[in-house]
Parts: C-alpha cells; structure tokens; sequence
C-alpha cells in the first residue's frame, strides 16, 4: 500500500530535502501543491488531510496555523518547526530519547521534529542524566558549531554571496550567535534531557555548509560520586548499544586523537550521529556531531514516519 506523504513548505531548505528523499522512494506518493496555490488555506487543508503523513516545514507561527487545519483523525503531522516541541500531546520525534519512545512514536498522530543542536546535545546527556551520573540540578554549559545551511535560504544566500569577489569578509570568520541566551532549542533541550536548569548555550555558525558538533565539558567533581570518564563512556554505550544511527566512540578516541582536531563535517550525507568521551585528570569533555541537514533534520523526520508507519527505520536513510 502507498502512503500518501504532503510537504507544506516544500520550497525550505529541510521540506526541499524531505520532498527530494521521499520522491525517489516507490512506497510514497506524494501530493502535489499548485505553486500559485501556496497560501491557499482551503487548498493546503485539502492537502494535509487528504495526507497519511503531513510535514510541517514552515516558520513557528505557519506551522500552528497548518496543524490546527488538520481534522482527519487518520493523518498524523510531523512538525519540522520549534512550535510544538514542548507541548502536551505532542511526541518528540527522538526515536533514541529513552526506552519507550518507538512505542510513543507509532500510536502518535503528533510529532514534533528535534532541533538540530537538540539532537545532539539530549543524546549527550540524556542518558547520563537517566543514570544518575550528572545530576539533574547540574548547571551545564555547551558550545555548537554548525554550518550556515541551518540558518535557512537567507543565510545560505549570503554565504555564497561572501564567497564571490567583493563579498563580505566578516563571513569567513567563526561567528557565535543567540547572544542573548534564549536560543529557540534551549526549551527542548532542557525538557527532553531531564535537566532542572536551563544550559548555558553558545552555538557557532562557521563558514562551511553543512556539518555540526556540540560539545559539552563536565567537571567530574561535580558529577555523581566515583563518576569518571570512563563510566560516562560506559552508560552511553549501554544506552546506544544496537542503535543504528547512534554510533559511541572509544573513550578518547585514539583516531581522533592521533589526527589532532575534530571533523565536524564527518557525518555529513548519513542520518549518523556520533559520540564521544574525551578524558582529563579531572574532567571529560562529551562531543556529538551529525549533519545538520540529515539526523538534525530531515532525515530525522523521515526516521520518525517510518517508525510511525511500522516500516524498517533505516528505509530510505543511509546509517
């Protein structure tokens, strides 16, 4: 049986890519908008109900809009969007969250897709946290580095506009950004970890497309008794242990030691997501990287449907 697939705001840079996946796969079909009737709001609700699975990928505001037209009971909606992350009623599209969270996500008819710097930074501490290894009144901070496809097609165009003569130099530079400490994933990013105390978080657009990596540094004085690096390893082995898109490296991971800097871009084209423990006298250092475009977007949405729809999880995403 085909399943009927809709994409409302296919034109963005994680409806493009979910759109161009699920096209080359014969098991969907996928419904078509006219494109001069984009803002038509009886046409858009003919669409997404008549939709087994409906992607949002729309501005937060949009995206409330599209899901409250959706009556047909049968349609489950997978919002892309930051609007329902936190919201009750909504599952949280993290198959790898915690135990329990496929059986969550295959009776939801509402899912909310992760953020990016989200992805990574729960799959770093929520199961340490489950634990009992960091405690959950910890003040945590963590630093992202990503590449300037997460900033949309605005932000994409002013890159390759920086890249041509005369263009802005200030662009090849490293650039921290959410200066204000209120950036849009910390919500979720407290929520979903078990953490009592919203994180200290300071992402980094740098200038290559894709590709991300957050890293978050730990005192082990301030962890649970006896915890070390090691034991940290451990426990996130043993949680991602058979996962096929969560990969926990060797704690310090001698390959990456040997070459001497961190490959942010390393999981780019996958829906991988890697982890590793690096070890000090006193300290650990926790890192994950993905591709902000795949595992922290749209692959993680189609990872979502396919377990919503019973179907092998990997279909159609490359481990």
């Amino acid at each position: 049986m085909v399943t009927k697939v809709f994409v409302d705001g296919q034109e963005g840079t994680t409806g493009l890519q979910i759109h161009e996946r699920l096209a080359r796969r014969g098991d969907v079909e996928l419904l078509q908008i006219d494109p001069e009737r984009r803002k038509d709001e009886a046409e858009r609700a003919r669409l997404l109900n008549a939709a087994d699975i409906a992607f949002l990928c729309l501005p937060d505001e949009a995206a409330r809009a599209s899901a409250a037209l959706v009556t047909n009971p049968r349609t489950c909606v997978i919002d892309a969007s930051t609007a329902h992350r936190t919201v009750p009623g909504w599952v949280y599209g993290l198959p790898e969250l915690a135990p329990g969270q496929r059986d969550a996500l295959r009776g939801a008819t509402r899912i909310a897709n992760p953020g990016c710097h989200a992805t990574a930074f729960i799959l770093l501490l929520r199961p340490l946290v489950d634990a009992g290894l960091v405690p959950p009144a910890l003040p945590v901070s963590a630093t992202s580095i990503t590449g300037y496809s997460g900033g949309g097609k605005k932000m994409i165009a002013q890159y390759e506009a920086a890249a041509r003569p005369g263009g802005d130099a200030s662009l090849a530079s490293p650039r921290p950004y959410a200066l204000g400490l209120a950036h849009k994933h910390l919500p979720e990013m407290t929520a979903h970890t078990g953490l009592q105390t919203r994180p200290l978080f300071v992402p980094v657009v740098a200038n290559f497309y894709k590709g991300l990596a957050v890293s978050v540094p730990l005192h082990l004085s301030q962890l649970a008794p006896g915890a070390t690096a090691a034991t940290l390893q451990r426990a996130l082995e043993d949680r991602y242990g058979g996962e096929r898109f969560v990969r926990v490296k060797p704690l310090s991971d001698p390959d990456t030691l040997a070459n001497g800097f961190f490959d942010v871009q390393a999981c780019n084209d996958t829906n991988r997501a890697e982890i590793f423990v690096f070890a000090g006298p006193d300290q650990a250092l926790l890192v994950a990287r993905l591709d902000n475009l795949g595992k922290g977007a749209s692959g993680a949405a189609i990872q979502a449907m396919n377990v919503r729809l019973g179907w092998d999880e990997a279909t159609g995403l490359l481990a």
